[in-house]
């Protein structure tokens, strides 16, 4: 028996975009290891995912492709739960108007289309959905207009949905990460001066790591978070205390 209450995710299925890579195969890691069904979902070469989440199934999705979305939830006979990870960032470049809107699209819309395909399923379990929200949901990024907006719009979606969809059974809540070891901090953990003051500012004194985001989303999926819906919570070293 794994950590959480009687088993909870026990043959529980996951859906989890964005799971292919960074926080989300980090979370796919942390539901099998609890012996949920996990599907993930990613873009591009999937071929190191299917061998690094052994037990897992993988699917190309992206999510600005509604008919694609519907096809694959269309082959699912249960849900209990969707984890929002699928992103994009393109610092320097999002003050382009035409990359901003696909930022936003991938970001933002692409939540709201996978959550709304899901939306049947979830309610027939009480299902959870826990979007993926940043420190950026509460102060801007001038490199990053688009990410920092469809962040902000992230955190607003997630209040939104755990009120229109309250009556179906369904919690919605949102982890924000700090400054976190991905593929999408690359760049900024690569400039010496950036990645110093990130470490000095945040509380715990460094970066976090993609598996210390997982206990978060087990718990807002889980029932000792029975009565909690349209949450933000911050996993961020204490970045935003500072």
């Amino acid at each position: 028996m794994g950590f959480w209450p009687n088993g909870c995710f026990a043959d529980r299925h996951v859906l989890i975009s964005g799971g292919t890579s960074g926080i989300g195969a980090a979370v796919a890691k942390a539901f099998l290891a609890e012996n949920a069904r996990v599907t993930v979902t990613g873009v591009g070469d999937l071929s190191a995912a299917e061998r690094e989440l052994e037990g897992a199934t993988v699917r190309q999705l992206d999510v600005r492709d509604e008919r694609a979305i519907a096809a694959l939830v269309a082959g699912f006979d249960r849900l209990d739960h969707l984890v929002n990870c699928a992103g994009v960032i393109r610092r320097g470049d999002e003050l382009q108007p035409e990359v901003f809107a696909d930022v936003v699209d991938i970001n933002l819309t692409g939540t709201m289309r996978l959550s709304s395909a899901a939306r049947p399923l979830l309610a027939r379990q009480g299902g959870t959905i826990v979007n993926t929200a940043s420190m950026l949901s509460f102060f801007g990024g001038g490199l990053v207009p688009g990410y920092s907006a469809s962040k902000g719009g992230i955190a607003q979606l997630t209040k939104s949905l755990a009120i229109a969809w309250a009556g179906d059974g369904i919690r919605v809540n949102a982890i924000a990460p700090g400054w976190i070891e991905t593929a999408l901090t690359q760049a900024v953990r690569e400039d010496e001066a950036r990645n110093r003051a990130i470490a000095e500012r945040t509380a715990l004194k460094r970066w976090g790591k993609p598996d210390e985001l997982a206990g978060a989303v087990l718990f807002l999926c889980s029932p000792l978070a029975s009565y909690v819906t349209g949450t933000i919570l911050p996993v961020d070293g204490g970045y935003l205390a500072v």
